[in-house]
């Protein structure tokens, strides 16, 4: 398998990889210092109820976030894998607009 293959503009199926790996590592960065922020609020554990449900939302947007990045690199390398097995094109132009469009929506 090649990871220098572009996929979608200068995109490559490595990037992608990379992008997955950095996002993991920067909302691990990210969580930790929210937690060490709102421990400083936590003066009784009332306090800390009222603190969980944030945390908890935090935690389901970023796992959904990087659930659809892993589900995008699953499609790419399933396409990878099929267009070396067949020789043919990587993805469709098609298939191409709709990686991207993902790609916009998570960031956004």
């Amino acid at each position: 398998m090649n990871f220098d293959t572009i996929i979608f503009k200068d995109k490559t199926f490595g990037s992608l990889l990379e992008d997955i790996y950095k996002n993991s590592k920067e909302k691990e960065k990210q969580l930790k210092a929210l937690i060490s922020q709102l421990k400083e609020f936590i003066h009784e554990p009332g306090d800390a109820v009222m603190m969980v449900p944030l945390l908890k939302e935090y935690l389901e947007i970023s796992v959904k976030n990087d659930d659809a990045l892993i589900k995008m690199a699953g499609i790419v390398q399933r396409a990878m894998n099929a267009a070396s097995q067949d020789g043919g094109e990587l993805l469709t132009e098609k298939e191409k607009e709709m990686l991207f469009e993902s790609l916009q929506e998570i960031k956004d």
